[in-house]
């Protein structure tokens, strides 16, 4: 795909709705509000004036947006890139200190708050370089009120002359290890993942309503609400609260959406809720979405069986942007991840950093144009992930005989027993196919002689004890993937450490005090 040098991607997004005569169409629709594309193109203006206007920013500067799922999102994130100004979007879940330093690093000069998230910023703000901030969906106190900055503002307002490959917004890693980097992408690089995975594989139309329970602020949940339905004129339903299964079906009885997009631990939460039947549902969903950790076999299987719609499993990152490896609706392959999307080329590479043969085992490269230009400021890390027209993934798969990538798990994640190697995936979605377990986490461990054997933490669904469970587990797994894999150790947990996009921190489960 190629697209204009001068390419502003608010317009290709909204104002090419509005001039098409889709202004009047709903684009987001929250738990009080329902904003429409025309009235996102007046808002993205208003964002627009006020942000440079009376906030005084000018072009390529940040402003951070610490905001919870509301139409405010949309309109302040596109009236950001409609003026040239570059929004950072900030994980909605993290402490103070990560907050400071993501401030501070990016230097932002504005940051624009959800009310309810303010206090988690309160105390550190004195501590940025933040010049002004803004507070949005209740009372501002001391801070700028946004809704009274929009009403004051003028929608008279010219879209920047922007290039295609000018930086448009930045979203900062999960951060499993060490601080989180600035990720940057281009304008162009929403369109990219749009006429990709979302044209490609999920098929989206106009008629489609979306739901998304991940955030806006990850990249898997930026794509689902906001890139894949504007960029053909759907509609998405915003929920601010936590994705319990209760709220996610009370959202599904109520909204009706026909595209529903979760991690699997929701998925399996849902499944071990019986108030969450078909009925309690959404009688309009197709399809069912899965990123952020690899989806257990027989939690799709159970899903599909129960609901009679397919979860498609896919991988993405935030250094790609969105899904570039995935199973698609009418080739849905539980176990696996599926093939690569339309548009990415997808690699696996040995230690030597040669392609290794079919079957085996290597770390999986993707070459695509939603790549993000680098990490800010971390020259080093940039260098190690970001190879010519290749993004490492750090992550080990292999592909099999009719060309289905299988997940292994992280390369540092890896291990061998008895000199082969063992996937904590394969593990753990073994221990999940017990009737008992609700999720599980699997490490590797040393025994008294200082050989390494999997160690498995487990998380058994309500009302199950663990008595007696401990072997039976045991002999499971060896029944299900071979009797080396099995874990020597097993330990019943309530929780499992994981980022905020529900990927299981395997190194703190290693390392648990």
């Amino acid at each position: 795909m190629s697209f204009p040098r001068d390419y502003n991607a608010a317009a290709d997004f909204i104002d090419r709705h509005v001039a098409a005569g889709r202004g009047d169409h709903p684009a987001f629709i929250d738990h009080e509000r329902t904003l429409t594309y025309g009235g996102l193109d007046a808002a993205s203006r208003k964002a627009g004036d006020m942000l440079t206007r009376t906030l005084g920013l000018r072009r390529e500067e940040r402003v951070a947006l610490l905001l919870l799922d509301s139409v405010d999102y949309p309109a302040v994130f596109w009236g950001a890139i409609r003026a040239g100004v570059v929004p950072v979007l900030l994980n909605t879940l993290l402490a103070a200190a990560q907050y400071q330093y993501m401030l501070n690093d990016s230097r932002a000069r504005v940051l624009i708050v959800s009310a309810p998230l303010l206090p988690a910023v309160a105390d550190i703000i004195n501590e940025t370089g933040v010049e002004k901030v803004v507070v949005a969906g209740g009372e501002a106190g001391a801070y700028l009120s946004l809704s009274d900055l929009l009403d004051k503002a003028s929608d008279d307002f010219a879209t920047a002359p922007t290039v295609s490959d000018e930086v448009a917004f930045w979203l900062y890693s999960s951060g499993s290890t060490g601080n989180p980097k600035g990720t940057m992408h281009i304008h162009s690089s929403l369109m990219e993942t749009a006429l990709t995975y979302g044209n490609r594989v999920l098929g989206i139309r106009p008629e489609d309503k979306v739901f998304s329970a991940a955030k806006i602020f990850f990249a898997y949940g930026l794509g689902n609400s906001i890139t894949f339905p504007m960029a053909v004129g759907a509609t998405t339903v915003l929920f601010n609260g936590r994705p319990t299964p209760d709220a996610v079906f009370e959202t599904m009885e109520a909204h009706q959406p026909s595209l529903f997009f979760g991690v699997p631990t929701l998925y399996a939460a849902i499944l071990a809720n019986p108030a969450c039947t078909p009925q309690n549902g959404s009688d309009a969903l197709r399809l069912c979405v899965s990123a952020g950790e690899a989806l257990p076999e027989e939690v799709g299987k159970t899903w599909k069986s129960r609901f009679g719609v397919d979860i498609i499993d896919g991988v993405g990152s935030t250094e790609m942007l969105h899904i570039f490896l995935s199973n698609a609706p009418d080739d849905v392959r539980y176990g696996t991840q599926g093939r690569a999307v339309p548009g990415y080329t997808l690699r696996l590479i040995g230690e030597d950093g040669a392609d290794v043969a079919g079957g085996e085992i290597g770390e999986l490269l993707v070459d695509g144009q939603s790549s993000s230009i680098g990490y800010w400021n971390q020259r080093e890390k940039s260098r190690a992930i970001f190879e010519g027209r290749w993004t490492r993934t750090g992550d080990k798969y292999f592909c099999d005989d009719e060309g289905y990538y299988h997940i292994c798990g992280r390369t540092d994640d890896m291990f061998k027993v008895s000199g082969i190697w063992v996937s904590p995936f394969e593990v753990e979605a073994a221990l999940i196919a017990h009737a008992a377990v609700l999720e599980a986490g699997v490490v590797a461990h040393e025994d008294e002689d200082g050989l390494t054997k999997p160690k498995a933490f487990v998380i058994l669904k309500d009302g199950v004890s663990p008595d007696g469970l401990y072997d039976e587990l045991k002999e499971h797994v060896k029944a299900k993937i071979g009797k080396w894999k099995y874990p020597r150790w097993i330990e019943f947990v309530d929780t499992l450490p994981k980022t905020a996009t529900g990927k299981i921190q395997r190194f703190k489960l290693r390392s648990p005090k």
